[in-house]
């Protein structure tokens, strides 16, 4: 039996995005780990030494001058620690390159590729440029970069690796057939693909169906970590040409994956056609200790992928924006219990303060599953009761209906930011997506927040994910952290006497099923009432829906999960005529 000859090392890190000294001593160290295990390849994400996605930073000419000046002290850097020998393949912009009046460029304002570096002793060696630029959905790379045209073969150990990033991938006719030409004995993906529910059946089948077509395994690359509203799982993996997995990283937290392969020496390329450069990259590491590789399960169950998401984009956005804590408030409901859960278990109980603020209207049930839901989350609870002060408001501006309810909102608004400037905490808005479509939040009152955990879950979901991680705490035999109060009984704003959400709104099953036809999927009026709705429901829930794109456009970001968040997926105009 032939022996494994190229022991490839996948380092799936967090980067911050600007952090360019940050983000390199992380690489430097894994780096050093993977030269130790005796890799012969070391490859990072997609933008790994900036952050990403970078945004319009790619037409700044000094962000890019610090991601090359980053780059080159990256590789000195690498063979100072003796690990100069081995190829080191990362992400980063690569600029300024020609004019912003390029003829490549696809924006006049375009100055970088998104790229990929191959640093071997001391040296920058070659630059891959992504082929394809995806601009749908999150992403807006067709507005900020120029397109590469060429491929890059790294030649270690006598094996030709290509090398790819993320969207070249998922492009049907694209950069991939050609590499089925080139015939490289593996190919390499650097990503930057967000989560989103059941994105990971997609991208599997996807790479096994590329390594098919080249015939040559894959070894894709993800990163991890929250950027704003992105959550990036990880969850890297490596497949042969027959759609086995050789080796799968963890998700939702940094890993270096290492993977010994058999592979071809490479071809003779004097026969080859199409724009390709080969970089030699010497023997490899001569160091090769034995190692056990790890394949990690990705977990089925999509409620923890979704917990996990949440926690992890939570637990980034504090973090990277350097809050000390967070603060909430505590109604003794379902979604700000669920928000205070992920909040403990994203930064612990001693970072996150809850604030219940009692009107006239709150229920004994609403105060006490408050105080229960801060208990078992060991939480410090404030009380704050508002009826003293929005009394005097009301009744100086003599507010009555609406406008009334909507002032007890927005005292609570002012009793949280005014904590916040306070403490210095974080505020959290506890709005969810079924909410957030219809506009049953008032603004400046309980939309007031920096972050939204659960802006992208919808109502029925919020339930189940409550259940859910109550269910983890017992098998676990831990606390439930969220009350079974607050799980079963009926929701409800309490902004009058016996007020229940349902008094306008149709049941959250039906409601959630009628957004996700009109929102998910673009269904017109007509497909929706088609599934089964009321015409009278649609007209009424639609009319809602496209009212409220105003109060969205101000809201707090937070976690996407979906493949159609508000926000980067779905962008419309506030003002347009609506027949």
């Amino acid at each position: 039996m032939r022996m494994p000859n190229l022991r490839v090392a996948l380092a799936q890190t967090n980067p911050r995005l600007g952090d360019f000294r940050g983000n390199l001593a992380h690489i430097l160290t894994n780096v050093r780990h993977a030269h130790d295990r005796g890799a012969d390849l070391v490859v990072f994400g997609e933008m790994a030494l900036s952050g990403y996605p970078i945004e319009d930073l790619a037409v700044r000419p000094e962000f890019l001058e610090h991601a090359r000046v980053a780059l080159e002290h990256l590789a000195s850097e690498i063979d100072a620690a003796g690990a100069g020998e081995i190829p080191v393949i990362v992400g980063f912009p690569h600029g300024p390159v020609g004019t912003p009046a390029s003829e490549h460029a696809t924006t006049p304002s375009a100055i970088a590729h998104n790229s990929a570096a191959v640093l071997f002793r001391g040296r920058v060696v070659g630059i891959y440029n992504k082929h394809h630029l995806p601009n749908y959905g999150v992403f807006d790379e067709y507005r900020n970069f120029i397109p590469g045209s060429a491929h890059l073969l790294v030649r270690v150990r006598d094996i030709d690796v290509a090398v790819l990033i993320c969207e070249d991938v998922w492009r049907d006719g694209g950069v991939c057939d050609g590499l089925a030409v080139i015939k490289p004995g593996l190919v390499v993906v650097l990503n930057g693909s967000p989560f989103e529910q059941d994105k990971d059946d997609v991208r599997l089948p996807l790479v096994t169906r590329r390594a098919a077509a080249v015939d040559a395994p894959f070894a894709y690359l993800n990163l991890v970590g929250g950027q704003d509203d992105l959550v990036f799982d990880g969850d890297s993996f490596v497949v042969d040409q027959s759609g086995a997995v050789l080796a799968r990283a963890k998700s939702f937290e940094p890993d270096i994956l290492f993977c010994d392969l058999e592979l071809p020496a490479h071809v003779d390329r004097s026969v080859l056609t199409g724009d390709h450069t080969v970089v030699e990259c010497g023997h490899g590491n001569p160091a090769s200790p034995t190692i056990t590789v790890t394949t990690h399960q990705s977990p089925h169950d999509e409620l923890a992928r979704v917990w996990s998401a949440l926690v992890l984009g939570l637990r980034d956005y504090v973090e990277k924006n350097g809050f000390p804590s967070v603060i909430l408030g505590l109604s003794g409901g379902i979604d700000s219990a669920v928000c205070a859960a992920l909040a403990v278990d994203a930064l612990g109980s001693d970072r996150v303060v809850g604030v219940s603020m009692p009107s006239q209207w709150s229920s004994e049930h609403s105060k006490s599953d408050a105080h229960d839901a801060a208990q078992r989350l060991g939480i410090d609870l404030l009380e704050e009761a508002i009826a003293d002060v929005v009394g005097p408001v009301e009744s100086q501006l003599r507010l009555t209906g609406v406008a009334a309810e909507n002032l007890q909102a927005r005292m609570r608004g002012v009793i949280l930011m005014g904590l916040s400037n306070m403490c210095g905490h974080l505020v959290l808005t506890t709005g969810n997506k079924t909410e957030i479509a219809v506009g049953y939040s008032t603004i400046y009152g309980d939309s007031v927040g920096g972050f939204a955990p659960i802006r992208d879950v919808p109502k029925t979901m919020v339930w189940e994910l409550a259940r859910w991680r109550n269910a983890e705490a017992n098998a676990r035999g831990e606390t439930p952290p969220i009350p079974e109060n607050s799980i079963t009984k009926p929701p409800s704003a309490e902004l009058r006497p016996g007020q229940v959400d349902q008094d306008s709104l149709p049941p959250y099953d039906q409601l959630d099923a009628l957004l996700d036809a009109y929102i998910t999927r673009r269904l017109g009026r007509d497909e929706v009432i088609a599934l089964g709705f009321s015409a009278e429901t649609v007209d009424r829930i639609i009319a809602l829906v496209d009212r409220a794109e105003w109060k969205r456009r101000q809201g707090a970001i937070g976690p996407k999960i979906s493949g159609m968040a508000f926000g980067r997926d779905r962008r419309l105009p506030v003002t347009f005529y609506r027949s």
